[in-house]
């Protein structure tokens, strides 16, 4: 069957990538480079199985800036743009997945349209209502960024918003298209699967917030954190996973998701939800007081990024801390070699790395890197398990 995916990040290409061993597949983007870089088979996104399958597997895959060569025949179209927080509306901006619904409404077609953006909870069913659609359903994905085509081809479960027979038959879709065998598959209905992905979000960003917040004490106290990390996760309950202390969570989707549950705790008692998000900024600010106490002439800043084998630093947690000690006067170097301009948000890109170093007085790196080992005296981290 054809498909159409609408977004082509690391959901979108992913999943394209991933249906395309048996299914025709277009993916529509407004980007040219994206589009172009595609069909040559050149990943547009840092995911190693992504750019393994492009070289090795035959897809029957294609890109377009044009959507109704995407959209015209499919029978199911994939909605896998971006949504923002706005924190003004406090909520997501979805005005990308509306934007893909009105032109399939233009076309005049009856594809089953499948959200796989992240949306609040109740959005699906006040967009039928809306657009008057006889069949669109949510189905959150649970990806992980450098591992997106990986955790399709593994996943942990495959959740469908909807019972009905196209929604069984797209459910059946991703579990052929994996490898593993065991796949669970749950229906439900869309509401219930929006909850399902922003409360897994959520949870995630508890379990970060609970580790970073002992790592904050035991730090402060003058103890060993690694050490109590350890004894607490030989608890079989706890689990010996997930619990590496960082500068925060951050990335594209556990900021935004916490916000947006939190939002739509609007009228629920709660207290949780909220401590999850102020926890993040109150990190933070514990991280940026360190360095601040230390009296540095100069920050260096090595690696924007979340984590290793990553080139994504959108809304990382260092960028808070930057701006936290740039307020009080210290001059603050980056260096990304991802990164082509030469400055990011007025601090200077370093390319090099041996002046990099030189001209840092203190190196902040949320996760340690073989090429610190000559300057550790200088590095601050709290990578203490040296992994993600």
């Amino acid at each position: 069957m054809k498909i159409a995916v609408a977004g082509a990040g690391y959901v979108g290409l992913s999943l394209g990538t991933l249906l395309s061993q048996k299914n025709e597949v277009v993916v529509f983007d407004v980007l040219r480079e994206k589009v172009d870089k595609i069909n040559k088979r050149i990943s547009p996104i840092k995911d190693e199985h992504i750019e393994k399958y492009f070289k090795e597997k035959e897809l029957n895959l294609r890109a377009t800036t044009d959507y109704k060569e995407a959209f015209v025949g499919a029978d199911y179209i994939i909605v896998a743009t971006p949504t923002n927080y706005d924190e003004g509306l406090n909520c997501f901006d979805t005005s990308s997945i509306e934007d893909v619904i009105e032109k399939t409404q233009q076309l005049n077609i009856d594809s089953t349209i499948v959200i796989k953006s992240t949306i609040p909870v109740g959005y699906t069913e006040s967009i039928r209502k809306r657009y008057n659609l006889k069949s669109v359903f949510f189905s959150p994905e649970f990806l992980r960024g450098g591992n997106a085509l990986y955790d399709n081809l593994y996943p942990s479960r495959i959740i469908v918003g909807s019972k009905s027979k196209e929604a069984k038959k797209f459910g059946q879709l991703l579990k052929e298209s994996s490898l593993k065998k065991d796949v669970v598959i749950k229906y439900m209905n869309s509401t219930e699967a929006e909850a399902v992905k922003l409360f897994s979000n959520t949870y995630l960003a508890l379990r970060v917030a609970y580790f970073n917040e002992l790592d904050t004490y035991a730090e402060s106290k003058g103890l060993n954190t690694k050490d109590i990390i350890e004894g607490v996760c030989l608890d079989p309950r706890i689990g010996d996973y997930y619990n590496n202390p960082s500068f925060g969570y951050g990335g594209y989707c556990l900021p935004k998701d916490t916000k947006q549950l939190k939002a739509n705790y609007k009228d629920v008692p709660e207290n949780l939800i909220s401590a999850i998000v102020d926890s993040n900024s109150t990190r933070k600010d514990y991280i940026a007081d360190e360095i601040i106490k230390k009296n540095p002439k100069t920050v260096g800043i090595y690696r924007l990024t979340m984590k290793s084998n990553s080139d994504n630093f959108r809304f990382s947690a260092i960028q808070g801390i930057m701006k936290r000690i740039k307020a009080k006067g210290i001059v603050v170097i980056v260096y990304e070699p991802s990164l082509k301009e030469e400055y990011f948000f007025n601090s200077k890109v370093i390319k090099n790395l041996k002046r990099f170093k030189k001209e840092s007085d203190i190196i902040l790196t949320n996760r340690y890197d073989h090429d610190l080992e000559d300057v550790t005296n200088k590095v601050y981290t709290r990578d203490l398990f040296k992994r993600d």
